[in-house]
């Protein structure tokens, strides 16, 4: 069951919809998603959470530069997510190895 692997969904406003909510609140999982303008009852959600998102999509923007990444050139699942764990870990080791 997903709700065993992830504690948040982090979301935009785009999956601002009562069905997706209660479709991620029935898994177990915390819906983390800003409401739309035009919402009459906005439902709360965590902005301390909601800020994480940010991190997470910045990530996605600096892996994208690869663009063996960018593009998918690999045929398989596997191999993609091998190239996608190297960049990551190039992106990683300079944090690694400034203490």
């Amino acid at each position: 069951m997903i709700g065993d692997r992830i504690e948040a969904f982090l979301a935009d406003r785009g999956y601002d919809a009562d069905a997706i909510c209660e479709e991620i609140t029935a898994a177990g999982v915390e819906a983390v998603i800003p409401a739309k303008a035009n919402r009459r009852t906005p439902a709360p959600h965590d902005r301390a959470k909601y800020r994480w998102r940010n991190l997470i999509e910045r990530l996605f923007n600096t892996l994208k530069n690869w663009r063996r990444v960018a593009t998918r050139y690999d045929k398989t699942r596997e191999s993609y997510l091998g190239f996608v764990a190297l960049a990551s870990v190039k992106l990683w080791i300079p944090f690694v190895n400034e203490a």
